[in-house]
């Protein structure tokens, strides 16, 4: 598991990779103090796992997240416990209070191995259940032209449909086929086959018009992904 700690103290760091090489599963591929050494890091690597502090010297770890599309599995790491309700918005793995032990370490690593065991990939056939409120919902994913973020939520837009599921869009798309959903910004998961219009905008972002009406910007640093993805 391609691993990225984010820290500022690099005595705290020193005794987390200490604590690591007891996981021969995690794989330590660099380490970052500030926040945006993090997110040059993360968009280098693509990490499957980081281990965020909190308090960093340039932004705080929640700003981290707040700043790069996509989100691996994540494990806040800090000496403060108010943070706590806050960090599982960003459906976090767990929330380990310093000084850290292995016992603690050890049950955050076995949480993200049962996430992992229960995932299944979803195909553009299969059909998903959402329940909003009194209204029940099933449609096939081949109808979904967007997932989008709102709030602790994710509202999905379908035949004129637009329901809140209970899900982060990062639980989401943890589940489905990177072919067919792409992630063009922090808060939008498009189904590239619902794409009607792509217009170019400055810095080299693109402007999605999908099947349902909605138009989406792709962040300037998604719209070389998105390229790639579509190039023959």
């Amino acid at each position: 598991m391609k691993t990225l700690i984010v820290e500022d103290s690099h005595l705290a760091r020193l005794e987390l990779k200490h604590l690591l090489k007891k996981h021969k599963e995690i794989e330590v591929l660099a380490e970052a103090d500030t926040g945006e050494e993090a997110i040059k890091l993360i968009d280098e690597l693509n990490p499957d796992l980081i281990f965020l502090d909190i308090h960093l010297p340039d932004m705080d770890g929640f700003k981290v997240l707040n700043t790069i599309n996509h989100i691996p599995h994540v494990i806040f790491t800090t000496a403060y416990d108010q943070y706590a309700i806050k960090s599982f918005d960003y459906n976090t793995i767990d929330y380990l209070l310093k000084p850290i032990t292995q016992e603690r370490l050890s049950t955050a690593i076995q949480k993200i191995r049962i996430e992992e065991e229960d995932i299944q990939e979803l195909s553009l056939e299969n059909s998903i259940f959402i329940k909003d409120s009194d209204q029940c919902y099933v449609t096939k994913l081949s109808d979904v032209s967007l997932f989008e973020t709102e709030g602790n939520y994710t509202k999905v837009y379908f035949n004129d449909q637009s329901p809140l599921l209970h899900k982060s869009l990062n639980q989401i798309e943890s589940r489905l086929n990177k072919t067919f959903f792409f992630r063009v910004n922090r808060q939008q998961l498009v189904n590239v086959n619902h794409i009607k219009d792509i217009d170019t905008w400055f810095k080299g972002k693109l402007q999605l018009t999908l099947s349902c009406g909605s138009e989406v910007e792709v962040s300037e640093r998604q719209s070389v992904a998105f390229k790639r993805l579509l190039s023959i």
